[in-house]
């Protein structure tokens, strides 16, 4: 019993006491700068959002496609079929998706604004680029963006997200 107390208090004072929230700034920052920078760096490129927009992204959705194959495929049939069906043919479009939304939720994370819903869509990112064969960082930006989805309460109350709290109580 004295076990289950003290990791609740621990779970507790980590993801609901506002005295923490410096931790999840710092948690917000990285991965905020991170897809910030990703970000910037698409939106300076013409292969994601200039005269050749979309194909930087059939480029590594090609890559994706090779590592469908062996006894162990990195990437899933099912994911191939989405990358076949839905991306490729609309890589413009999901060039530019990809690029803003790396950059907004950079943004967003970095002032701590919509935090559950940035981190969300920062998972979800992640969780794409895992699919597609991509390991890189992706997973440990994957893990810190569910720990700020865990952390909801006070991931952004150092952040504009105490003022909205705020107004709306």
């Amino acid at each position: 019993m004295i076990q289950s107390s003290f990791f609740a208090k621990v779970w507790d004072f980590i993801f609901a006491d506002t005295k923490a929230s410096f931790l999840w700034l710092l948690v917000r920052l990285y991965l905020g700068w991170t897809w910030l920078e990703a970000g910037i760096e698409k939106f300076k490129n013409p292969a994601w959002t200039g005269s050749t927009a979309g194909s930087a992204i059939k480029v590594f959705l090609l890559g994706a496609l090779k590592k469908t194959t062996g006894d162990h495929p990195d990437v899933q049939n099912w994911y191939a079929w989405f990358i076949n069906h839905a991306v490729l043919p609309h890589a413009t479009l999901f060039s530019y998706l990809v690029t803003y939304g790396e950059i907004l939720v950079g943004i967003a994370l970095i002032l701590g604004l919509f935090t559950a819903l940035s981190s969300f869509f920062g998972a979800f990112m992640n969780m794409n680029y895992l699919l597609a064969g991509t390991v890189s960082i992706n997973p440990i930006l994957l893990i810190l963006a569910m720990l700020l989805l865990a952390a909801h309460k006070i991931a952004g109350h150092i952040g504009l997200d105490y003022f909205i709290d705020k107004r709306s109580s």
